[in-house]
């Protein structure tokens, strides 16, 4: 076995009242990879197709991921990768985290799976430091176990596995724009009332009751962010409208995927999904902003094994 070709999905950290702790893994929206076993020691990124994004193994995601997998298991050992971007960098759906969770979930299977997945998640995080500054593991955690997760805590790595309702799926609206995540985590205030603290973490506990009650009705009263998205709205262009449409159309609940600029929408079934994704489409249909949609179930698994390259 020298090589493997693998899907790497894409993810929406946050999830309404979860900053920076909760997120959810995407089934039909991600980057496709081919790692294969080098002779030359480190990781060597050999192509990129889709955007353009460094070579370098110390300036890239994924580079940056397999060199902190291979330092705790054996830095003598090479891998090759090649990488398909089909989830834009910026785009708020976790582009960074696909390719640094794809490299070691790859290399991992190439070496017999030394490491579980949750274990893969600190090697992830590496790519996600070099991405934005931190290592936050919202985004590579559900890339890596599928689902929902929630991250306890990152100081030791804590993060729990949670189920998914077998119906939820999501309608995500990417505006091409540009919204830098040093922006958005700059208009965030640093301090917070108890009373709307509360709320916050109200709406997480029902999130995750809802999730392992499969209570739709539940879901979509957590789906209510108090604290971040009052602050980051003005950096997404008619996240009002968007909201108010994803409501009218059957949406559970509505929110910023990541720091943006996409939203993203919860809904029971594919058919009320694309009833979103219609609504969406509405009201950036005649604005100068180009936008793309995509509608997808929840997935289970994470980073999934697609061919065995010879």
């Amino acid at each position: 076995m020298h090589g493997v070709k693998l899907f790497a999905p894409a993810s929406i950290a946050n999830i309404s009242c979860g900053f920076d702790v909760l997120g959810l893994c995407l089934e039909n929206i991600g980057d496709i990879m081919e790692i294969r076993r080098s002779e030359k020691a480190g990781i060597h990124i050999t192509s990129i197709k889709g955007q353009v994004l460094p070579l370098e193994a110390n300036k890239n995601v994924a580079g940056v991921a397999g060199l902190a997998l291979l330092e705790a298991h054996n830095p003598q050992l090479g891998f090759e990768i090649k990488i398909e971007k089909k989830i834009k960098p910026g785009s708020g759906i976790g582009s960074s985290a696909a390719s640094a969770a794809g490299t070691v979930a790859g290399i991992n299977y190439l070496l017999g799976n030394p490491f579980s997945p949750s274990e893969l998640i600190p090697f992830a995080m590496e790519g996600e430091r070099l991405a934005c500054g931190s290592a936050h593991a919202d985004n590579v955690a559900p890339a890596l176990l599928g689902g929902f997760t929630l991250v306890r805590d990152t100081n030791p790595l804590d993060v729990c596995k949670l189920p998914t309702p077998l119906e939820l799926a999501a309608t995500v609206i990417h505006p091409k724009i540009e919204v830098k995540t040093s922006d958005a985590r700059a208009v965030l205030k640093q301090r917070v009332s108890l009373e709307k603290a509360i709320k916050q973490w109200a709406n997480v506990g029902a999130l995750v009751s809802s999730l392992y009650e499969e209570d739709y009705a539940l879901l979509s009263r957590a789906l209510v962010d108090e604290i971040v998205e009052p602050s980051r709205a003005i950096l997404i262009p008619h996240f009002a409208k968007i909201k108010d449409a994803c409501k009218a159309a059957g949406a559970l609940g509505s929110g910023i995927s990541g720091s943006g600029p996409s939203v993203f929408a919860l809904s029971r079934g594919m058919t009320n999904a694309n009833k979103v994704a219609q609504a969406m489409q509405e009201v950036y249909k005649d604005t100068d902003i180009p936008f793309e949609i995509h509608v997808s179930p929840i997935k289970q698994s994470g980073v999934s094994i697609l061919e065995i390259l010879k």
